[in-house]
């Protein structure tokens, strides 16, 4: 990979971002939807006496920090569908880009789009409710860490999917995700699944983030080696998702990147 083309692909989508009201907006309005939601909500409870501070601060917590995967597997996925509806795809690869650059890139404006998403959304959370996440660390990072690469996966998969069977299941570019989420445990604990479903979890490494998140608040620190499981599945997982993709893309090759429809 060279540098230069690594940052020409990111001004391409710098400046496409800048041009793009929605996908401008889109960064900022779902978080704020979701905190408002999730907010009032559980402000209500806490003065009826159902809730006390601590699980408000789960709550909101898990709904930022879930920022992060949704990024990571949106910005790969819509950044496809974007050119492929504009048939730019073609013109793309017809550059001395190389398929690997293309993708390295995504997944990096998926890390700062996340970030800023991430920092707006904990600075309404403190404007709102009085509920700061940074409260939990330095273990923000390494949380952060591995929901990215979780979106990643996705992301990755999805596309492949996309790029094999063209556009007209596009639909999983917005979806996908959200069909891991009741394993997740977003917004509750994962022992509140069936057993069956917290078998599932186990072997979701984005539901080991959110049960550490719930123990950091409740005073029951996880340490960070727990950590390193979910972690080592998320490679094993991106790895798996790259072959897939790149396998996907080969097989277009065969038939042409304007046959993608």
């Amino acid at each position: 990979m060279k540098f230069h083309r690594l940052w020409g692909l990111f001004l391409r989508y710098y400046y496409n971002l800048l041009r793009s009201y929605d996908r401008l907006t889109d960064m900022f309005f779902w978080p704020v939807v979701d905190l408002l939601m999730w907010g009032l909500t559980s402000q209500y409870l806490v003065k009826t006496g159902a809730l006390n501070n601590t699980i408000v601060l789960a709550l909101l917590g898990g709904i930022i920090l879930w920022i992060f995967p949704w990024r990571g597997q949106y910005e790969i996925t819509v950044s496809l569908l974007e050119d492929l509806w504009n048939r730019n795809l073609v013109n793309l690869f017809t550059t001395p880009v190389k398929f690997i650059e293309w993708i390295t890139t995504l997944m990096l404006i998926g890390i700062l789009k996340a970030a800023v998403s991430f920092a707006f959304a904990s600075a309404v959370a403190i404007a709102l409710y009085q509920t700061n996440i940074y409260t939990l660390g330095i273990k923000l990072l390494p949380w952060a860490g591995i929901l990215i690469i979780f979106g990643w996966v996705f992301g990755l998969l999805v596309s492949g999917i996309i790029m094999r069977y063209g556009t007209k299941i596009q639909t999983l570019a917005w979806t996908a995700i959200h069909l891991i989420s009741p394993f997740v445990g977003v917004y509750y604990s994962i022992s509140t699944l069936p057993s069956w479903a917290q078998t599932i979890a186990t072997y979701v490494p984005a539901s080991y983030v959110f049960e550490a998140m719930r123990s950091e608040i409740a005073g029951n620190p996880v340490p960070l080696n727990a950590l390193l499981p979910p972690f080592l599945l998320c490679v094993a997982y991106l790895l798996i998702a790259l072959y897939l993709l790149i396998s996907s893309y080969n097989h277009i090759l065969k038939r042409g990147l304007i046959s993608v429809e």
